[in-house]
């Protein structure tokens, strides 16, 4: 199956060029994933900080933490990430 995945702010550092075969536009990235891959899997994919994997949407829908070993992902999903942000 074939995601598109996105890191913002920070997090944008741990997006690879290229990955299988795939090039990255931007702070997107086209993933090729074996069925049944969930959200975690891929934020242990890309070995991201857990203390930066603060806001995670999939398709524009939060997935709480708590639900992230367990949401399995679709052929054609989004799935962005946000670190902690401050400002005022």
């Amino acid at each position: 199956m074939r995601i598109t995945f996105k890191l913002y702010a920070m997090l944008s550092d741990h997006l690879p060029s290229e990955f299988g075969g795939e090039r990255r536009s931007g702070n997107a990235l086209p993933v090729n994933l074996p069925q049944g891959d969930t959200v975690q899997s891929v934020i242990d994919r890309f070995r991201l900080p857990p203390k930066l994997v603060h806001l995670v949407l999939l398709n524009g829908v939060f997935i709480p933490p708590t639900e992230r070993t367990t949401r399995a992902l679709s052929d054609g999903d989004e799935l962005a990430i946000w670190p902690p942000i401050a400002g005022g």
